[in-house]
């Protein structure tokens, strides 16, 4: 485990054809690893929206490095719909895999346990349903009658990659409440983590901490991102610029526009 490394040593983790999971805009979505992942160049990419992507996810995108989106929704928030996503899926330049948030967070638990899947029934006649064929429906076994259950593979990914508050030197990170980002962990092969702090004592150790912490078995790599989650916000640390968000999506309404917002964006070069 590399604790710290920088932002673009972490990049050049990011393989060709690798399924990346990010998590939710609200959740430590790791903006500071945005550019660097893009200046490094690895495309092909299978996106896991844990479960919905924004602005991370348009970014790149528009950056032309992802073949796959699996996901529940892609939007901007209030700043409404990702205009690069959008085109993208117009044209046909991306793959989309439509899913639901409770069927990403099943197929994340189903790897966390080493199962092959985990049934749901909230599926069953919805249209979403009809467009995974890599879904299966079957009969209930334990039933006496027919009752259909729908069994959601593992997802698997090859990286886990999010922002959070702090993490000590012996590469433990504490994610708080944000459950969702231990089980992007605990599924993923290899997980890396932008923080806002490195601190000195061990947060396992802390009745405080030691609750909402991600154990450093779990993490590959860390790295020093004062303020690496913004435009998005970061819960207890800063609110997010919405403002900035509502620039970028005026922008990248166009190719162009997309291409002079990322240039302009650049407040200082990556670590």
């Amino acid at each position: 485990m590399e604790v710290p490394t920088s932002l673009r040593d972490m990049a050049k983790h990011v393989e060709q054809g690798m399924r990346i999971a990010l998590p939710v805009d609200y959740a430590g979505v790791s903006m500071a690893m945005t550019r660097p992942i893009i200046e490094h160049g690895a495309g092909d990419l299978h996106i896991v929206c844990v479960p919905t992507g924004g602005l991370q996810v348009d970014q790149l995108v528009g950056a032309g490095l992802v073949r796959t989106v699996e996901t529940s929704a892609v939007s901007l928030g209030e700043a409404g719909g990702a205009p690069r996503f959008n085109e993208a899926v117009r044209e046909g330049a991306i793959r989309i895999m439509d899913a639901t948030c409770p069927a990403i967070h099943a197929g994340l638990m189903a790897a966390q346990k080493g199962s092959p899947f985990l049934p749901m029934r909230g599926l069953i006649g919805t249209d979403v349903l009809r467009h995974r064929d890599d879904w299966r429906v079957i009969d209930n076994p334990f039933a006496e009658r027919g009752d259909p259950i729908v069994l959601i593979p593992a997802i698997k990914p090859d990286l886990a990659i999010f922002h959070a508050p702090m993490a000590d030197r012996f590469g433990n990170v504490w994610i708080g409440r944000r459950r969702e980002l231990a089980a992007m962990a605990y599924a993923s092969a290899s997980t890396l983590v932008t923080v806002e702090r490195i601190v000195d004592e061990n947060l396992l150790l802390s009745e405080t901490t030691a609750a909402g912490t991600l154990p450093a078995l779990y993490v590959s790599a860390i790295a020093h991102a004062p303020k690496g989650a913004w435009p998005y916000g970061l819960w207890g640390e800063y609110p997010t610029d919405t403002a900035e968000i509502l620039r970028y999506a005026r922008a990248a309404r166009t190719a162009v526009g997309f291409a002079g917002y990322m240039e302009s964006a650049r407040l200082e070069p990556a670590q």
